[in-house]
């Protein structure tokens, strides 16, 4: 792992913060985007006291560059998956209250980046890190201690069914499917669920019944409520961190023809349940698992985001 130490010489930079950065660039980036790597690491370096760099050649050298931080604020230089594992390891060692992450994005996987209100631009982005302010967002952590900082989408219940289908929430395609009048009118969370949709594949004609394929049977719990049982179909959950410490959870039941409108409800805790089944976590799909339990962590990690 290569590793550069520059400081921003006062008579050089007179405007250069005060502040130390230890800016983490994923081997993803650099090789999907090298100009872009090269342009945020000059701003960077421009605008901080100092500087380290890090070029970390695998995911066990990009987390032992997070964990020998030291008093250096973290930047990660990366798309979606590269904040997740900057975010989960630090979860796993329970530094997240401690360490606020900045992040300028640069990948091939952006969605969840801008969903959080991240600048796309390498030179907005790094100007962000370095005149932006943290806020603490809210976190799902489920029960098998994995993290989820944007959406999960849960779909259709096969054994066999393929990694990548699953449906999401989709406001704008399907009759019904609205954004619930309690949401928190937050850019951002509508671009979460735009995320989620734009991650699934398009949804083949349905010409069966309720029950055929395209339905699953699925018990959704929100905080020890029964919001569905497994005696109704459903075609699609999406959990997603709201306000104030809860997830909102929309349920969505087939459509056949009819205008249907979603379930919906408010909560800490969200467990589903059923036969074996897959869900998108952000970018990852996991399982198959019979059951599944998501938790609120209010203002559980920081994010340095643009100056309102």
């Amino acid at each position: 792992m290569a590793e550069v130490a520059t400081s921003a010489s006062s008579s050089a930079n007179s405007s250069a913060r005060s502040v130390s950065l230890l800016v983490v660039v994923d081997p993803v980036a650099r090789r999907a985007d090298g100009e872009s790597v090269r342009i945020a690491k000059d701003v960077l370096s421009a605008g901080a006291s100092s500087t380290k760099v890090c070029l970390p050649d695998g995911p066990e050298e990009f987390a032992r560059a997070l964990r020998r931080r030291g008093s250096r604020r973290p930047v990660v230089v990366g798309d979606d998956r590269a904040l997740l594992r900057a975010v989960a390891l630090l979860h796993r060692h329970r530094e997240l209250a401690a360490c606020g992450l900045s992040v300028v994005p640069v990948g091939p996987v952006l969605g969840l980046t801008r969903s959080l209100g991240l600048p796309s631009g390498a030179v907005a982005a790094a100007r962000a890190v370095l005149d932006g302010a943290e806020r603490r967002l809210d976190l799902l952590v489920d029960d098998s201690d994995g993290v989820v900082l944007g959406a999960v989408g849960i779909g259709p219940v096969a054994g066999d069914q393929d990694e990548g289908a699953f449906v999401g929430p989709d406001d704008d395609a399907a009759p019904g499917w609205s954004r619930p009048a309690s949401a928190p009118a937050w850019p951002w969370l509508r671009t979460c669920r735009s995320l989620v949709r734009t991650l699934a594949p398009s949804r083949p004609a349905r010409t069966g019944a309720p029950g055929a394929t395209g339905s699953s049977r699925l018990r959704v719990e929100v905080d020890g409520v029964t919001l569905v049982d497994l005696d109704q179909p459903v075609e699609g959950v999406s959990v997603v961190p709201g306000a104030d410490g809860e997830a909102e959870v929309e349920v969505r039941p087939p459509a056949w023809g009819a205008q249907v409108s979603p379930l919906t409800a408010r909560g800490r805790t969200v467990t589903v349940s059923g036969a074996h089944f897959r869900y998108r976590a952000d970018a990852v799909v996991s399982g198959p698992v019979r059951t599944r339990t998501w938790e609120v962590r209010e203002g559980a990690w920081g994010l340095t985001l643009p100056a309102r």
